[in-house]
């Protein structure tokens, strides 16, 4: 079974969300990389969010931004990212992964391919911001050929109508986008959350991933009744951007994401 379907199969049989995080591939460079995934995993990280490094990113806050151009400096590529994936899982990480990135690096690599290429590293899944899900249809038969799952983002200004197109189209889960505007840490979470994730649940049975803006356990707790899965990705880069050059940033990223975790009960 694909780890993605794996894994919320089991978060609705405990009645639990799967925290997930992002990190950028390549930030400080691929060996810290798997350090810290691995790191995370340990740490009660059930689902990774991969992003590969892109020069003109979508969605990205400033701090994914400077993630993405420390990456690119230091050399990363596509290839390379794969490279790391595949260390993490023959090092035994069993956490479900998908690469999260821009349509570009993808579509040049060649659609087949990359999922090909995806799948034999060790990927679940892919996450693309700005592929909507009414211009996916040329990846989808490659998708499908590799067990593959494609979450698309739910925006919170989304009509009733695109709710439905997003969540028809979505394989794995539904990528519920809790603010408005790109990534990046928030202090509080917007007062409408709730009603946005409450219309993306009438609308489909499947599981909904919140994402952008949490950053804190307080977060997570409040959003855990909500969904099956809450991932950070901005407040867990910035601690990378921070140590990334110290021996202990591993361990750093880890005891966050214990105290996530914690929350989650």
């Amino acid at each position: 079974m694909n780890r993605i379907d794996a894994l919320f199969t089991q978060v609705r049989a405990r009645r639990r969300p799967a925290l997930a995080a992002y990190i950028t591939a390549g930030d400080p460079d691929l060996d810290r990389t798997r350090e810290i995934a691995l790191a995370l995993v340990e740490a009660g990280v059930e689902l990774l969010e991969f992003g590969v490094p892109f020069s003109d990113p979508i969605a990205d806050g400033p701090v994914i931004q400077r993630a993405a151009q420390r990456s690119l400096r230091a050399g990363t590529t596509l290839d390379g990212v794969l490279s790391c994936l595949r260390q993490i899982r023959e090092a035994g990480c069993e956490a479900a992964v998908s690469l999260f990135g821009a349509y570009n690096p993808f579509h040049h690599r060649g659609l087949a391919a990359i999922c090909r290429e995806a799948r034999a590293a060790g990927a679940d899944g892919f996450l693309i911001p700005d592929l909507p899900p009414d211009e996916a249809g040329e990846l989808r038969p490659h998708l499908e050929a590799h067990d593959l799952r494609c979450a698309f983002l739910l925006a919170p200004t989304s009509s009733d109508e695109r709710i439905r197109l997003v969540t028809r189209a979505s394989t794995g889960y539904v990528y519920c986008v809790s603010v408005r505007g790109v990534t990046g840490a928030r202090t509080d979470l917007p007062p409408d959350l709730g009603e946005f994730l409450a219309r993306a649940r009438a609308a489909t049975g499947k599981p909904l991933l919140v994402g952008f803006g949490i950053s804190t356990p307080e977060h997570v707790a409040t959003l855990a009744p909500q969904v099956e899965a809450i991932v950070v990705g901005s407040a867990i880069v910035k601690i990378i951007e921070e140590h990334g050059q110290a021996p202990g940033v591993a361990e750093r990223v880890a005891a966050f994401a214990r105290e996530l975790r914690s929350a989650l009960g």
